[in-house]
């Protein structure tokens, strides 16, 4: 039920910034070496034809690939498609953030909660392929039962540990399940979960890694804090978003 991960420290440093963790073999690894291949052809070529007269009847050179024009639009086509490759990769590269808010709209009975909900600031949808939780405590979450996280925990086991500091799901808190296949619309926010304030008392943070595939193949990766800035305290809703 839980995913290691290499040696990872625990607290607000968890937190990362988007980034790239995998690059699509076919449409950027392919067109890299393509390209490359392209360019020793037209080295190739240039040493070739600025060779003495007979040399170019010894091997290698006496082999001829490529002539220069076609060497040259060679390197031009392969080049031209991998910049077009990365200007299109950044037009569709999602944008993953976070936001939360005190809401009366999820907590049981109306009951004051943080609400928490994931977005794509970016132009395209994104499929997610993987969410991992990391739980830390408070000291009262710790004398309850609870133990810090030691590995990635998957939607059930992050439940089951916060259920130990002896909060009850879906009446103190909610993390909704998701996971691979699952769209990361760039329209709607994804709802992430909830949490009272009793719920808050024993939990300290509640880490988030989200990865993602985006349109061209690449996969992204954030960790974002669900209970970063969290209203621990709530006395009123916050204002509707416009």
């Amino acid at each position: 039920m839980r995913r290691s991960v290499g040696a990872v420290i625990p607290g607000a440093g968890m937190e990362t910034a988007q980034r790239v963790i995998r690059r699509s073999g076919l449409f950027s690894r392919l067109l890299f070496v393509l390209w490359c291949l392209a360019l020793l052809l037209l080295i190739y070529s240039l040493v070739r034809q600025n060779l003495p007269g007979g040399a170019t009847r010894s091997w290698p050179w006496r082999l001829q690939l490529l002539d220069l024009q076609s060497a040259v639009a060679a390197v031009l086509a392969t080049g031209g498609a991998s910049l077009a490759r990365e200007q299109y990769a950044r037009t569709v590269k999602p944008l993953i953030g976070y936001f939360g808010r005190v809401t009366t709209e999820h907590g049981p009975h109306g009951q004051l909660a943080w609400v928490c909900h994931l977005f794509n600031g970016g132009q395209e949808s994104a499929v997610m392929t993987d969410v991992s939780y990391w739980i830390t405590y408070t000291d009262a979450g710790r004398d309850s039962g609870a133990a810090d996280s030691s590995a990635w925990l998957t939607h059930s086991a992050a439940v089951a540990s916060i259920e130990k500091s002896g909060l009850v799901n879906r009446v103190d808190f909610a993390l909704t399940a998701s996971g691979a296949g699952h769209p990361l619309s760039a329209q709607t926010p994804r709802y992430m979960g909830w949490f009272t304030e009793k719920a808050m008392r024993e939990v300290d943070n509640v880490f988030v890694r989200v990865r993602v595939l985006d349109r061209v193949g690449d996969a992204h990766e954030r960790v974002i804090n669900l209970l970063k800035s969290a209203n621990r305290s709530p006395s009123h809703p916050d204002p509707p978003l416009l």
